[in-house]
């Protein structure tokens, strides 16, 4: 496989042969000199930071400029993201001024145009696979409609969405768009969703991918956020800065992780609803679903089954491959597995969770 190949599957492909997760091997370090990096704008991190994941031969750094550049430049603020400083040291990084309020038109919005690249070049068609707690099936689309060489299925859950988010999906009137109301939570449907890329022939034959936080290239773009965040922050270079994520897949936290593995000074919360795994898991080790997921005012943070925390295995682990699959395992079969204890002080150093 060639290296602009490697970039593509990554981009592409989602789950990994084994059904595992993709991450690089490697995270690189930040390497540019900070005091320049403070006056670059948000398109610009997500430049430098997508150009330490993706080499030259892949895309082009004319090519990728130009990409990140477009794809964000129809946000509502011409700065993309916008701090509001609060009094008491407390500041709201405001991430929804794309076209369909979520965090996610960020990232989605340079993926999709990453992923739009890579079929022009090989002449590809595929189908992108979706199945959303609300705003990922929104923004997914917003990247994706209209665009001649993919078609995207989203599935959400009836009654798990809000209102304005199900309008989102189901008003859209493109011919590459296709949403359906299903039964039961958005974790219900990552099972069958994982058991159709597990189905090497269906894959192929419908060239089936995902776009949601699966993908390696979302958790990519949002480690620019990180930068971003911080470099309007902190007062002196090296401070350390927290920042309290809403969390559900766990998505956004491996994005802050890797930022942080990259040199950025940054320590995480992991804030949560009464849907608290993650939180329990941070606080105890104990990775482990309890109970039925419960609706609740922020439905993207309604999740009990967090994948990207495979992520953060693999990463407070060592990159120890079979370690992080054997811990999987476990857990898919159980429902529950306890996180080894060096692991977890290991992760503890840069994420904590916050309870309901």
């Amino acid at each position: 496989m060639s290296v602009s190949e490697e970039a593509a599957a990554a981009a592409s492909e989602c789950y990994a042969k084994d059904l595992g997760l993709y991450l690089p091997e490697e995270i690189p370090g930040w390497g540019r000199g900070a005091e320049a990096a403070v006056w670059l704008l948000l398109s610009q991190l997500v430049f430098e930071v997508a150009r330490r994941f993706i080499d030259e031969a892949e895309i082009p750094s004319a090519d990728l400029e130009e990409l990140v550049g477009n794809s964000l430049s129809g946000f509502k603020v011409p700065e993309v993201v916008r701090v509001e400083r609060l009094g008491g040291g407390l500041n709201v990084v405001e991430l929804f001024h794309g076209a369909t309020l979520a965090f996610k038109d960020l990232a989605l919005q340079v993926v999709s145009a990453l992923l739009h690249y890579f079929l022009k070049t090989s002449g590809q068609h595929v189908t992108i696979l979706v199945g959303t707690s609300g705003d990922t099936g929104s923004a997914a689309i917003e990247g994706v409609r209209g665009r001649g060489n993919m078609d995207i299925v989203v599935l959400l859950p009836k009654g798990y969405c809000t209102a304005i988010q199900e309008l989102q999906m189901t008003t859209v009137l493109e011919d590459n768009v296709h949403v359906y109301c299903v039964d039961g939570t958005s974790d219900a449907l990552d099972l069958p969703i994982k058991q159709c890329f597990a189905d090497g022939q269906l894959v192929e034959s419908h060239s089936l991918i995902s776009i949601n936080s699966i993908n390696w290239g979302r958790i990519m773009v949002q480690v620019a956020h990180f930068f971003h965040l911080y470099f309007q922050l902190c007062e002196d270079l090296g401070q350390p800065v927290q920042v309290v994520i809403p969390t559900g897949a766990c998505g956004n936290i491996t994005a802050g992780c890797i930022a942080q593995r990259m040199g950025l000074p940054i320590t995480l919360v992991a804030g949560v609803n009464t849907n608290n795994i993650v939180a329990r898991t941070l606080d105890t080790g104990d990775f482990s679903v309890e109970g039925n997921v419960m609706p609740s005012l922020a439905p993207a943070m309604d999740i009990q089954m967090p994948y990207n925390v495979e992520r953060l295995l693999f990463l407070y682990a060592k990159g120890d491959t079979g370690r992080v699959k054997k811990l999987m395992e476990e857990f898919e079969s159980r429902g529950r597995v306890q996180i080894p204890k060096d692991v977890l002080e290991a992760m503890k150093k840069t994420v904590v969770g916050e309870p309901y």
